[in-house]
């Protein structure tokens, strides 16, 4: 089974994937002239503009949404994964395709909005909505939706409940099934409460946990500061193979830099677009800019915390696929939280494990909610004319199973099963989104146009000449309340 599961990921995350992001990325950036860039200080407004309805929720709810998503196990264990695998020059990589991905991250956002609808008494919206409505392919839709549900509701849930519970273990001593046990009982009733409620939790835990995180790496790195300018000439010399020690591994450092990049950020993977359409907002570039800004948050800010907790105190090693261990430091401890909590643990004695397992709690277990949300949504798309309740509940339990056997499955196993989910993810939407970039550009070519006339934008997508968007074009009437009073 694991020898399978190894051969169709290493299938799925071939070279040709590693660079369709990076170039797919590339390409968004340049077209839309670094908007990741440009638009940098538009970025506040627009998170706390913007109401909330019975339909939708506020664009900071959005984002915190989101951000639950891209800010899980990958922003901890996943580092430590890239450096253990990559090297320290991983770093730099995983950095590459976070700024590259803001792009796609716009675009995948933006095209979110643009094509939602309101189902249920709320708003539902994703790949499938704008594969369908945009592309006109239904099959290639439905094709989505389903492994949507399959990687968000069945295997991706495992690899942050399995990082969770070896966190625990580490620092606590609890056993994974107990953790398990207590993660299902409390999963279940957020999630049971549907899409409000997933939101009110993220946006109350993802800014407290995201900035306490970041305020302890902040001191560890302060308290070896003088480390800190060899630790960032070894990043960059290494992700171009320019280190003695790490200049054999080059092909390793992009290919786990990305994967655990794209893996963290989840930049053109297709998960955010279903945050940033249940946001209430007047034009679709808006949450665009903002889902954009959520990729610098997850990989420079939160990924980047990790990476220099450990590359400043040494507490890693290195030992590439098929190689030669290179650094052996922690003997033989495996890739994961660990490595984080060593390096916690070495100028903070007592504090570190438990401090690291804490926020892994918080993170991973706020991304879980997440990936109900966006199996929920695609399962709506999937039962849009003939509602199957029951089949809701079936997910529910499904995700529920699926959070406990990760607690207590290898992590090996967990996180490979984790990259089929994110990859067969990330190839069936970064392809639409390169199809459907005609209409993002007029988006945001509108907005600029508005924002230069001094208006605060509002779309019209009969104007652009963009059809099948419904909601804009039959029932959106005009700016909120609090969008128009600023």
């Amino acid at each position: 089974m694991e020898q399978f599961v190894k051969w169709l990921s290493d299938i799925i995350w071939s070279p040709a994937l590693i660079y369709l992001c990076l170039g797919v990325g590339l390409f968004y950036s340049l077209a839309t002239r670094f908007l990741q860039v440009r638009h940098m200080k538009d970025i506040i407004p627009l998170m706390f503009k913007g109401g909330k309805s019975d339909a939708g929720i506020s664009s900071f709810q959005a984002l915190s949404l989101a951000l639950s998503g891209r800010v899980g196990t990958g922003n901890i264990a996943g580092v430590a994964t890239a450096i253990a695998y990559g090297g320290p020059g991983a770093v730099f990589w995983m950095w590459a395709i976070a700024f590259l991905g803001a792009g796609s991250a716009f675009v995948e956002a933006a095209l979110g909005q643009v094509y939602k609808v309101k189902q249920d008494g709320q708003f539902r919206g994703g790949p499938a909505y704008y594969i369908e409505k945009g592309l006109k392919l239904k099959w290639y839709a439905v094709l989505f939706a389903v492994v949507t549900v399959i990687a968000t509701g069945v295997l991706l849930p495992g690899v942050q409940a399995n990082s969770i519970a070896l966190g625990i273990k580490n620092a606590f001593g609890i056993s994974p099934a107990i953790t398990g046990a207590a993660l299902v009982f409390f999963l279940a009733i957020i999630i049971f409460g549907g899409v409000k409620r997933i939101a009110r939790v993220a946006e109350f835990v993802v800014p407290f946990m995201a900035t306490g995180y970041i305020i302890v790496a902040l001191i560890i790195v302060f308290l070896n500061i003088s480390q800190l300018p060899a630790v960032l000439k070894l990043i960059f010399s290494s992700a171009f193979g320019a280190d003695a020690a790490f200049g054999g591994i080059l092909g390793a450092a992009i290919s786990w830099g990305v994967k655990r990049g794209i893996y963290s950020n989840e930049a053109g993977q297709g998960t955010a677009p279903h945050a940033a359409a249940a946001a209430e907002v007047s034009h679709p570039a808006k949450q665009g800019i903002v889902q954009a800004f959520s990729v610098y948050i997850d990989t420079l800010f939160v990924c980047s915390a990790t990476a220099f907790m450990i590359l400043i105190t040494g507490m890693y090693n290195v030992t590439p696929d098929n190689g030669k261990a290179i650094v052996t430091t922690l003997g033989d401890m495996q890739p994961g939280p660990g490595y984080t909590q060593a390096a916690v643990e070495s100028v903070m004695p007592g504090f570190g494990a438990p401090f690291v397992a804490i926020a892994l709690l918080f993170f991973a277990f706020t991304t879980i909610m997440a990936y109900y949300y966006m199996a929920e949504t695609n399962l709506a798309y999937i039962n849009q004319k003939v509602k199957r309740v029951w089949s809701e509940y079936i997910l529910k339990v499904a995700i529920l199973g699926m959070v406990f056997y990760g607690c207590v499955k290898t992590a090996k196993l967990a996180w490979t099963l984790g990259d089929i989910g994110v990859g067969s993810m990330a190839w069936l939407n970064i392809i639409a989104i390169l199809l459907l970039s005609k209409p993002a550009f007029k988006i945001l070519r509108d907005y600029e146009a508005q924002l230069k006339d001094g208006k605060d934008p509002v779309f019209d997508p009969v104007k652009l000449g963009i059809k099948d968007a419904d909601f804009w074009e039959h029932e959106y009437t005009q700016p909120l309340e609090e969008e128009k009073t600023g």
